[in-house]
């Protein structure tokens, strides 16, 4: 008796063991393990940038929103102030920078200008570049402080689709209304950029000199320097040129910014020493990007009137050209001095802009502004009221995606 208890005893604890064992057993047959040969099949490494992925944009069915960027130098408060109301509506967000050049009262004028306009205190959509950068013309700096405007909207702006750079010396020529109504049907992945693979006499006279940006290292405004000695031209990516006034997407935004391939800052620093920054640096990125490439649509959406061939600066535009702008259909026109006459002009015939005013909308029937915020401008904030800039508009847009060649015409 005293046998059997013993047997039984030891017997349980057996066959837990043999039991367990079993299934190790199975489980590490089924298992590979580090001294197994792996399979002769091979692998696709996996690296960083395939795990990172273009924003989505938001859906087509809504009314688009715009971010505006809108700067000038010294002499330029009073214009970006009138450029700024004749932009202005409720769902766009906008930037406005002054560059170091401008003096400090002038610059401060124009922060004390947003801070007591009730209308943009109550939306919160208009800021400042207070500490404000030195810009040289035709120099990287201009496009450092675009990209500095850009990553101030995606950080505060919230919700947009389309990032516009403008000048003080840019007027638009059709409403907000005009604007987003026409847009609120076309793909928001979109790029409208002006833009060229032939560079011609561009790649003696400004991709191969090589200049310093003194606006880089300086407070002190100077012009341009040149190097003697010359370079060639680069390989690892193609040169573009074109406009340097864009409407760009929001997805293309972010990755000039994030460059998760490390492209955009590397153009960007090839560009640091290129004549005329802004009419390359984008234009050979998003061509040179697999993702963006056929997402361009060759058109700046600018009316300027040049020499043929162009010279450094268009014409300054007059009441001469009021026409011209008008049968043109684009958004914007350029260059404008300040308080031009045909400004004027716009204002009436074009915008319904009363002077010092906004432009009227479904958001603001054309009265005071300020004393219709909460009453009125909020509740119809969502609402559009399309005129006829929205048909010449249409028209332009309609023709540009419409072309059948648009697929075949990117990039070229």
């Amino acid at each position: 008796m005293e046998l059997t208890i013993k047997k039984t005893k030891w017997m349980f604890p057996l066959a837990f063991a043999v039991l367990v064992s079993f299934f190790l057993i199975i489980f590490t047959l089924s298992t590979k393990t580090p001294f197994q040969k792996s399979s002769n099949k091979a692998k696709v490494p996996i690296f960083v940038e395939s795990r990172l992925h273009i924003s989505p944009t938001r859906p087509i069915s809504t009314i688009p929103r715009l971010a505006y960027l809108i700067s000038g130098s010294s002499g330029d408060g009073e214009s970006i102030k009138r450029t700024l109301k004749a932009l202005y509506h409720p769902l766009n967000q906008y930037v406005v920078h002054l560059d170091l050049e401008a003096p400090a009262d002038e610059r401060l004028e124009l922060v004390k200008f947003v801070k007591r306009e009730p209308l943009f205190v109550e939306v919160g959509n208009v800021r400042v570049v207070v500490r404000s950068n030195l810009v040289t013309y035709r120099g990287p700096t201009m496009v450092s402080n675009t990209l500095h405007a850009a990553a101030i909207l995606l950080k505060e702006g919230g919700e947009w689709d389309w990032f516009i750079n403008l000048s003080a010396s840019d007027y638009p020529l059709v409403t907000q209304d005009d604007l987003l109504h026409t847009f609120s049907t076309v793909p928001r992945e979109l790029n409208f950029i002006e833009h060229t693979s032939d560079i011609g006499w561009k790649e003696y006279h400004r991709a191969r000199p090589v200049i310093i940006d003194s606006g880089l290292y300086s407070l002190n405004k100077s012009d341009l320097f040149w190097i003697p000695q010359k370079r060639s031209m680069p390989t690892a990516f193609k040169l573009f040129t074109g406009s340097a006034w864009t409407m760009l997407s929001r997805p293309f935004i972010e990755y000039l910014l994030w460059g998760w391939d490390n492209l955009p800052r590397i153009v960007l620093m090839y560009y640091a020493n290129f004549l005329s920054t802004p009419e390359g640096y984008f234009h050979t990125v998003i061509c040179n990007a697999e993702e963006f490439r056929d997402t361009t649509v060759n058109h700046d959406l600018h009316f300027i009137s040049w020499d043929n061939p162009p010279k450094q600066h268009p014409h300054v535009l007059t009441l001469s050209d009021y026409q011209n702008m008008v049968d043109s259909n684009a958004s914007f026109a350029r260059k404008f001095r300040r308080n031009e006459p045909v400004l004027d002009k716009i204002d009436s015939e074009l915008l319904g802009r009363k002077a010092d005013g906004f432009v009227p909308g479904s958001w603001f029937d054309g009265g005071d502004a300020n004393a219709t915020i909460s009453q009125y401008i909020l509740r119809n904030i969502t609402s559009l009221r399309p005129g006829a800039g929205a048909q010449r508009l249409k028209s332009l847009i309609s023709g540009l995606l419409s072309d059948k060649d648009f697929d075949s015409k990117h990039c070229l």
